[in-house]
């Protein structure tokens, strides 16, 4: 069954979930999945801003469902508002389970925010 509610903003990251990923119990760690988000994230905000972005906040997350050896994660990416020196973005975390290509679930979505910065870890002006 076909997914409709499937994200049709940019795909910035897909990945398969591997068994060195897992906790005891064989689930992916939550902290796996956000990692992956955060990468995502970061790809997309420097594509914007042509720099080094680093992250400085996360919004809340929710996990609606576990995410398993072999399923591939992928993080869809919506550009929310851009500030003096920070991005706000939208990251949907979506799993596919086995080789139907229509089998999507979301695991996860967040708020992100990035900060343009130079080398030395100080805030930049993001030219709009």
């Amino acid at each position: 069954m076909k997914n409709t509610n499937y994200p049709t903003n940019k795909l910035c990251l897909q990945v398969v979930a591997m068994p060195a990923d897992t906790n005891p119990s064989g689930d992916i760690f939550g902290g796996w999945i956000l990692s992956q988000m955060d990468i995502a994230g970061g790809v997309f905000c420097r594509s914007i801003v042509k720099s080094r972005v680093v992250t400085v906040s996360i919004e809340s997350t929710e996990f609606k469902t576990p995410v398993f050896v072999g399923d591939t994660l992928s993080c869809h990416v919506s550009l929310l508002k851009i500030g003096t020196t920070s991005i706000k973005i939208h990251i949907e975390a979506w799993v596919n389970r086995g080789f139907d290509e229509d089998n999507h679930i979301k695991a996860t979505e967040g708020v992100f925010t990035f900060v343009k910065v130079d080398k030395n870890g100080t805030p930049l002006k993001i030219k709009k």
